[in-house]
């Protein structure tokens, strides 16, 4: 093996709307790491308490549920999967249902114990190293990652992302959503949504997509070379 295939693990956080998805793929395709969506996980969490009929809202109901589903997310950046108990759920876990719902579940500290140690254990067995993105990964999940950064953006332009995401979204709605997903996720006492003491903020509101996966790549590729 040749030590330009230095094992990394790279995590971005970063609310909505911010890139991070995209970025974290693109990068990850393209430096030959694994790559992890935590978020799915947590929407897949969700989706499965739906489906189950489990109350959302009653926190003891989701944490005494919390050990039962089965979630394996596949770690492929070109073709990334997840599964619970056996099923294809990444069509389903994108439902409006399941994204009002998220926040509260994953506030619910059962959930995020759970879904914290499947995330250690799938970045430890990446062969080549990692980039896991969602909320507190540069801060709770892996506070030992090797780079962390913290994608940002103004309201408007993530509003403005997401509603193109969604089809035919209201930007004004799709903004008020955001913000009131941010206030949930960044004041929840358990792993709340923050920027990590040494994280690399990247501000991506004037930035194509390319330029912010051109910034991380950078960022990946001088953090290596200083590990060799």
């Amino acid at each position: 093996m040749s030590d330009t295939v230095h094992s990394v693990i790279v995590a971005i956080d970063g609310p909505s709307g911010t890139g991070k998805s995209s970025t974290s793929k693109a990068v990850a395709a393209k430096l030959g790491l694994s790559y992890l969506d935590t978020g799915a996980q947590y929407r897949a969490i969700t989706w499965w308490m739906i489906t189950n009929g489990i109350d959302v809202d009653d926190a003891d109901a989701v944490a005494d549920a919390a050990g039962k589903p089965v979630i394996v997310s596949g770690t492929d950046p070109s073709h990334p999967t997840i599964t619970v108990d056996g099923l294809d759920a990444s069509g389903p876990i994108r439902t409006q249902e399941v994204t009002s719902k998220v926040s509260a579940v994953s506030a619910v500290p059962e959930v995020r114990t759970r879904i914290t140690g499947l995330q250690r254990s799938i970045a430890a067995a990446a062969p080549h190293g990692i980039v896991v993105e969602g909320r507190d990964i540069g801060t709770t999940v892996l506070p030992e990652a090797d780079l962390k950064i913290f994608l940002t953006a103004s309201p408007e332009a993530r509003a403005a992302r997401r509603a193109g995401e969604l089809k035919g979204a209201d930007v004004s709605a799709t903004r008020e959503a955001l913000i009131k997903r941010d206030a949930a996720d960044s004041t929840r006492k358990t792993s709340p949504l923050a920027k990590a003491d040494d994280a690399v903020e990247v501000d991506t509101t004037e930035l194509t997509l390319q330029q912010v996966i051109e910034c991380v790549v950078t960022l990946v590729e001088e953090k290596r070379a200083a590990a060799k």
